[in-house]
């Protein structure tokens, strides 16, 4: 069974959509998203810095319009792809990554989800404003011991990757804090780039500004199994899907529980679309045996389209 994942938001850097414009549509693709949303794509997946990059406004449609492009490449147009097209028996996304499975499972169309995500975007980049906050990765580590140490410091487990990983997230205070006191067998604290401290309580004034946001919109139940980052569990209706990307805004994601899932449901292969590498690296440490690939430039679609070929259902 083929899953089909799609990286969060730190997974970005200058200049990563320029080898995908030179595929055939996909610059007009780009460019009518542009104007949807009132941001220009185009320059900011070939020209803009990493600085410009980072605003979390920018980052998060950007994010998923990489990941709706790519797995169009990829034949992923629709969910209900043809047979030489991509027919993923799962579909799950890391943090903002939830909106680009949430159009690839047909929840919601391409436009729909890149203007609420630009709402998201938006919303969650004024919620950092209020206080200075941020995000680190914490390498190695036991998680039974790292969370009650990050508790103690008053910062939040906000992502639960698997394999180890944590990331935590709170005020620069209390991760400058973490850098000096690491929890037992922690060997680094990474600084993310990110704006905020996403997935915690800080990010509780943007969830107000979705909600209503969301009310505009009509979702489809999904055509595809989607894996939810709340608890990891499958989604059947639309409206639910919708309800949990308002609310995961202010709540941790459990991507180790959306692997768990992804193994009990019989998972053999996962293809990260652009800009892949974060979730499939983390993938080859929790899910051994299941082949991954990861869509970094266009030169990746050959082999995803042979792990497609080999763990696709007819």
């Amino acid at each position: 069974m083929l899953v089909l994942v799609a990286p969060g938001q730190g997974a970005q850097t200058p200049g990563f959509l320029t080898p995908w414009l030179e595929l055939p549509g996909a610059a007009d693709r780009l460019a009518a998203w542009s104007d949807a949303i009132g941001l220009d794509l185009v320059h900011y997946g070939t020209k803009a810095d990493a600085d410009e990059i980072r605003d979390t406004a920018v980052a998060q449609p950007l994010l998923v319009a990489a990941g709706l492009l790519s797995a169009a490449a990829l034949g992923a147009e629709t969910p209900a792809a043809s047979a030489a097209g991509l027919r993923p028996g799962v579909v799950a996304g890391h943090s903002v990554g939830e909106f680009t499975a949430a159009a690839l499972a047909g929840v919601l169309d391409d436009t729909a989800a890149l203007r609420l995500v630009r709402t998201r975007g938006l919303a969650m980049a004024d919620a950092a404003a209020i206080a200075p906050t941020g995000m680190s990765a914490l390498l190695g580590g036991d998680p039974e011991a790292t969370v009650p140490h990050l508790e103690k410091l008053g910062l939040t487990p906000a992502n639960v990757n698997g394999a180890g990983q944590i990331v935590a997230a709170g005020t620069l205070e209390q991760l400058a804090a973490l850098a000096e006191d690491k929890p037992e067998g922690v060997r680094r604290v990474v600084p993310l780039k990110v704006a905020g401290a996403f997935h915690t309580h800080h990010m509780a004034p943007a969830v107000g500004t979705l909600e209503q946001a969301a009310k505009e919109l009509a979702p489809a139940d999904p055509k595809v199994t989607y894996v939810s980052n709340k608890d990891g569990q499958a989604v059947a209706t639309g409206t639910e899907v919708l309800a949990r990307l308002v609310g995961q805004v202010a709540n941790p994601v459990r991507w180790d529980l959306c692997m768990e899932t992804f193994q009990a449901l019989g998972a053999t292969a996962l293809i990260e679309v652009c800009p892949g590498g974060t979730l499939t690296g983390i993938a080859k440490r929790a899910l051994p045996g299941v082949a991954t690939v990861a869509l970094k430039t266009p030169d990746d679609l050959d082999a995803a389209r042979t792990l497609v070929a080999e763990h696709t259902a007819v």
